[in-house]
């Protein structure tokens, strides 16, 4: 059985930073696309960012380019997502997904099979 785990949420200031784990269980998606995504109250679900576990660099939401970092620990079946220059706008919570296979289908949330419970991020201005 598939699960993922987020952890790393919390309260911070408006410029601080966050580090979010998610912790993958029952498969090990070592060639398969993973992503962040949130959901702030009252708003759609959103893509933040996703990565191919095989190979190459991760893609980005416009809003979130040159702060976000998405990072993968294949060895520890980890997904790491590194959150620079946080913003009030950044409040949300925060969702680690998975799926087989590549990333070609994009940010959309609805490609993606597996999802964890989320991790809630607040910034105050």
């Amino acid at each position: 059985q598939v699960q993922l785990v987020e952890s790393g949420g919390g309260s911070v200031q408006a410029g601080g930073s966050l580090r979010l784990s998610c912790a993958a269980s029952g498969y090990s998606f070592s060639r398969d696309c993973m992503g962040w995504f949130r959901q702030a109250p009252g708003k759609e679900r959103e893509g933040v960012g996703i990565i191919y576990t095989g190979f190459g660099g991760a893609g980005y939401a416009d809003s979130v380019k040159g702060r976000f970092t998405i990072s993968r620990d294949n060895a520890k079946n980890t997904l790491y997502l590194e959150m620079n220059s946080l913003k009030p706008e950044d409040t949300a919570m925060y969702y680690c997904a998975a799926k087989y296979g590549s990333c070609a289908s994009g940010i959309r949330p609805d490609r993606f099979a597996y999802w964890g419970q989320g991790t809630q991020v607040t910034v105050s201005s």
